[in-house]
């Protein structure tokens, strides 16, 4: 019931009926404190490191950027509607969900980086060797709007499976939307065979010896982005030197993260001062920084196929790259997304990619700190690589 209710009040924030009277309160809010501090708000995932991180090493205050503590939410609709409604200034959201709320609520919002790449996979029931022993079985998501929804349902097409919403039967997978935080008890009762979602969750489950991976997502869709940040049009039009601080900020984070993995996973647990997650430090670093041996593992067991991609477990790059937000949407039309989704099909891939993203700041931040070669970056263009 708890997850119904929090799809439904998602599903109200992106109708555009629902959507004005929190924007028209975000507006006089922004007209009453034109200079309010910054206010991060955030899911328990390791999606949230580069802006956890960023305020952990007081970057934000070196800056000159007042700011809150970040401000911890326990579900989607919580977080967005605190964001719509100008209670929190800065977020990180699934970057299907991104699309939704830009052109299904027609929020004035932009997204300005990516929080990392990869970080997800499909965890499975130690018994469940392949994607074709999911069939009359439930799998959960974290949202239908989330890349791991797209990818997964992708992952089942190829295996000749249908996606329904109830009783499933040969043939038929179902797919429930429920809250990361419920999955790995969802799946060690056995109501569940399997769920795919952001990271620590699945190493959660690993821990606990109730999961198993079976397939890492970055592996099918290579360095592909899971979660973004996003601003309100009025910041970043009415203080746009404050915006370039924020994201100059968020990038050098993610640069320390990318490069201070086992510091990271102490910073952002439990065990941190700050306490910004529920996570042990142990569960995080082997996300952050998995054992040789345990990634050699993977491998063998077919996790990981595409070993030349030499990708991370979950790896960190700022910047947006347009093809992907163009893929992202065609395979949007191709997938089963509960709820009100007509405009999707009046949208152009390429030029909502444009639109979706203001990357002005975050090139000036990658070039004005010479973190081009940090994230591995030569160039603001790539080749989408979809591998199943």
């Amino acid at each position: 019931m708890h997850t119904r209710r929090d799809f439904l009040k998602l599903s109200a924030l992106f109708g555009a009926s629902t959507a004005l009277p929190l924007l028209q309160a975000c507006s006089r809010r922004a007209a009453a404190a034109p200079d309010a501090p910054l206010t991060i708000g955030y899911l328990p995932i390791l999606d949230a490191a580069p802006l956890l991180v960023a305020h952990g090493l007081g970057l934000f205050e070196r800056a000159g950027v007042a700011t809150v503590k970040p401000i911890l939410f326990r579900s989607w609709a919580g977080l967005v509607e605190a964001f719509l409604s100008g209670q929190v200034n800065l977020i990180h959201v699934l970057s299907p969900m991104s699309v939704w709320m830009r052109y299904g609520s027609r929020a004035p919002v932009r997204a300005l980086m990516w929080n990392h790449t990869c970080g997800s996979a499909l965890t499975v029931r130690p018994d469940v060797r392949d994607v074709r022993d999911l069939q009359g079985q439930t799998v959960a998501i974290p949202f239908w709007y989330a890349i791991h929804n797209v990818i997964v349902q992708q992952m089942l097409r190829q295996a000749g499976l249908r996606v329904v919403e109830k009783n499933p039967q040969a043939g038929e997978v179902r797919l429930t939307v429920m809250p990361p935080s419920d999955m790995v008890a969802a799946l060690a009762a056995g109501t569940i065979a399997g769920f795919i979602v952001a990271e620590p969750f699945n190493a959660l489950a690993e821990a606990k010896g109730v999961g198993k991976i079976l397939r890492f997502s970055g592996d099918i869709w290579r360095e592909h982005a899971c979660c973004l940040t996003m601003m309100h049009e009025h910041n970043i039009r009415n203080r746009p030197e404050w915006v370039q601080r924020v994201i100059d900020c968020l990038v050098q984070a993610a640069a320390w993260t990318k490069t201070h993995r086992a510091e990271a996973a102490a910073l952002l647990a439990k065990q941190g001062m700050q306490k910004y997650t529920p996570h042990d430090a142990e569960v995080l670093r082997a996300v952050l920084q998995p054992e040789p041996v345990v990634w050699a593992k993977y491998e063998r067991d077919g996790a990981i196929r595409h070993r030349n991609w030499q990708q991370q477990r979950i790896d960190f790059q700022p910047y947006p790259f347009p093809s992907y937000s163009e893929l992202l949407i065609q395979l949007l039309k191709e997938t089963h997304l509960a709820g009100v989704n007509t405009f999707l099909q009046e949208l152009n891939p390429a030029e909502a990619a444009k639109e979706l993203f203001d990357s002005r700041f975050v090139e000036q931040a990658l070039q004005q700190h010479g973190l081009m070669r940090t994230f591995g970056l030569d160039a603001f263009t790539r080749q989408e690589t979809f591998a199943l």
